[in-house]
C-alpha cells in the first residue's frame, strides 16, 4: 500500500490534469507543501491582505466620525500644497471640526517623495506624537504618511532598516502603528489599499520603498467626487498606473514557483506572485480601464467614467498589492528617478517631473512581447480585454498582438513617445539598466527572468535602440 505521502502526490497530480487550461486558469497552481523536485524550495501558500474600503460619492464627511469612533485625541493630517487649497481638503477639515477631532496639518507633501521629503515627514510625525493619522492625496501623500507612521511608531530604528534590500536592509516591521485612514484623490495608485510605500532614494538616483502589511492603511475612503478637480494629464497619467498594476500582477511568477519559502510567516512578502484571488481583482480592474480611461481623459465631467477609474484603482492595488508588480515598475524606477528636465503637463511643481505612470507604461509593449512565451494565453486574454481581436491568433504571436493593442490604445491618448519624447537617449541606457538592477524585489517577481547586465561591457545584453512607444523599440533590460 502506497505511503500517505506519495498517495497525496498522486492525487495532486490527477487534480492538476484535470484542472481547467482556460486562459483564465492558465498558470497551474495547484502544489504540495514540499513536494518541489528539489525539496520545499518554492513557496506553498499566498497571503491576502487588504485594508478596509468604504467607497460611495460625498463618504469624505464620515472621516471625523470614523476618527471619533477610533477614540483619536490627536491627529494628523497629511496633504500636499496643491491640494490644501482646494474644496476636498476642506471637507476633511470640517468632519474633523464638527467632530471635536484635534489636528494638525502638514502639507509639504513632496509629489513623487524622495528620502529627504519623507524623512521631513517622519521628523514631524515625531514630534506632534499623533495617535491617528489621515492622508488626502495621490499615492504620494498617502504613501509619505504610511512612512511617517511607521517611523514614529518605530522612533529608535534607522530609515534603512525597513527599505527593500538591497538598498536597505528590508527587515520585518514588528512594531504597532496607529490608524490611518487614506482619502486618495487620484485614481492610480491603489495605495489606500497596499502595504507599500515609493521614495526616490537620491543619493543612488534610483526609486525604492518600503513593503509590509503592517503599513497598510486601516481604512480608504474612496469618494469619486474627488476625481471631478483632477486634469486631463493626470487622469490618464494614474490611469496608466492603473493599467500597468493589472497587468503586471495578471502576469507575475505565480506565487508557488516564487523562493525561498519563508522559514515563519512573517517573512512572506507582500509581494507574492500572480495567485487566484490577485487575479480576480486584476482581471475586473483591466476590463474597467478597457471600458472607461478614455472616457475618463477626454471628460472631466464624466462621472461615472471616473468614479468607475476610482474603483479600479482601488481593485487593481488589492491585485498588485498581494501579486506585486515586475519590469514594468522595475524600469519605470529609474526613468523617474534620473529625469533631468522633463516636466509633464498638468502638473504644478516647481521641480523636474514624469509621473509614475507615464514612467511605468512607455516601457509596457516591450515588456509584454518580452513576458508573452512563459503564460501566452493569459497574454492574449489581456489583449482581447483591451480591444484586440484575438479568434484567430497564435499562441507564439501573443506577445506582439498585447504590444500592439497597447500601443493603439496609448495612442489614442496621446502619451509621451516612449523615453526620448521624455528627455533619454541612447546615451542613457547604461544609467537606465544600472538603476534597474537593484529593484530585485519587483524584477525576479516577473515571470521571465530579465536579461542582466554584461559584466565585459556593462551594457544589457539586449541591443536598445531610441525608445518609442509607437514605433515599437523600447529599451528592455
Amino acid at each position: 500500500m502506497a505511503a500517505p505521502r506519495d498517495r497525496v502526490a498522486h492525487l495532486l497530480r490527477q487534480l492538476q490534469r484535470a484542472a481547467c487550461q482556460c486562459p483564465s486558469h492558465s498558470h497551474t497552481y495547484s502544489q504540495a507543501p514540499g513536494l518541489s523536485p528539489s525539496g520545499k524550495t518554492t513557496d506553498y501558500a499566498f497571503e491576502m491582505a487588504v485594508s478596509n474600503i468604504r467607497y460611495g460619492a460625498g463618504v469624505t464627511k464620515e472621516v471625523g466620525m470614523d476618527l471619533q469612533n477610533m477614540g483619536a485625541k490627536n491627529v494628523c493630517l497629511m496633504t500636499d500644497k496643491n491640494l490644501s487649497q482646494l474644496p476636498p481638503i476642506q471637507t476633511v477639515m470640517d468632519s474633523f471640526v464638527k467632530n471635536g477631532i484635534n489636528f494638525k496639518v502638514y502639507d509639504n507633501v513632496r509629489v513623487e517623495p524622495t528620502d529627504r521629503s519623507f524623512m521631513e515627514a517622519i521628523e514631524f510625525a515625531k514630534r506632534g506624537a499623533f495617535d491617528a493619522y489621515v492622508a488626502m492625496g495621490g499615492g504620494s501623500t498617502i504613501d509619505t504618511c504610511k512612512a511617517a507612521n511607521l517611523y514614529a511608531s518605530s522612533p529608535d530604528s534607522d530609515f534603512l532598516d525597513y527599505v527593500n534590500a538591497p538598498i536597505g536592509k528590508g527587515k520585518p516591521v514588528t512594531a504597532p502603528l496607529k490608524p490611518l485612514i487614506a482619502v486618495p484623490t487620484t485614481s492610480g495608485t491603489g495605495s489606500e489599499t497596499t502595504g507599500v510605500a515609493i521614495f526616490d532614494y537620491e543619493h543612488l538616483k534610483v526609486k525604492t520603498g518600503i513593503a509590509s502589511r503592517a503599513i497598510k492603511p486601516t481604512l480608504g475612503l474612496i469618494d469619486p467626487l474627488h476625481t471631478l478637480y483632477l486634469p486631463e494629464r493626470v487622469i490618464a497619467n494614474s490611469g496608466f498606473d492603473v493599467l500597468c498594476h493589472a497587468l503586471e500582477s495578471y502576469t507575475a511568477l505565480p506565487y508557488h514557483m516564487r523562493s525561498p519559502c519563508p522559514a515563519n510567516p512573517v517573512t512572506r512578502p507582500a509581494y507574492q506572485g500572480s495567485n487566484p484571488i490577485s487575479d480576480i481583482w486584476a482581471v475586473h480592474a483591466l476590463r474597467i480601464v478597457a471600458k472607461y480611461l478614455k472616457r475618463a481623459v477626454r471628460n472631466p465631467d464624466d462621472l461615472e467614467a471616473r468614479s468607475n477609474m476610482h474603483l479600479a484603482s482601488a481593485f487593481a492595488g488589492i491585485g498588485f498589492g498581494n501579486a506585486g508588480v515586475h519590469l514594468c515598475h522595475g524600469m519605470s524606477y529609474p526613468i523617474s528617478g534620473l529625469v533631468k528636465t522633463y516636466k509633464a503637463k498638468d502638473y504644478n511643481v516647481d521641480h523636474p517631473l514624469v509621473p509614475h505612470g507615464l514612467s511605468v507604461v512607455l516601457t509596457s509593449p516591450a515588456v509584454f512581447t518580452f513576458t508573452a512565451q512563459m503564460s501566452p494565453e493569459r497574454h492574449l486574454e489581456m489583449a482581447e480585454i483591451l480591444g484586440a481581436d484575438t479568434r484567430t491568433a497564435r499562441i507564439p504571436d501573443a506577445g506582439p498582438i498585447l504590444a500592439d493593442t497597447l500601443r493603439k490604445f496609448l495612442f489614442d491618448l496621446d502619451v509621451a513617445d516612449g523615453l526620448a519624447a521624455i528627455g533619454y537617449s541612447k546615451a542613457d541606457i547604461p544609467a537606465l539598466v544600472k538603476g534597474t538592477l537593484p529593484q530585485v524585489l519587483i524584477t525576479e517577481n516577473g515571470p521571465r527572468d530579465p536579461q542582466t547586465r554584461n559584466q565585459n561591457t556593462g551594457k544589457g545584453h539586449q541591443a536598445c535602440t531610441t525608445p518609442s512607444v509607437r514605433r515599437g523599440s523600447v529599451c528592455s533590460v
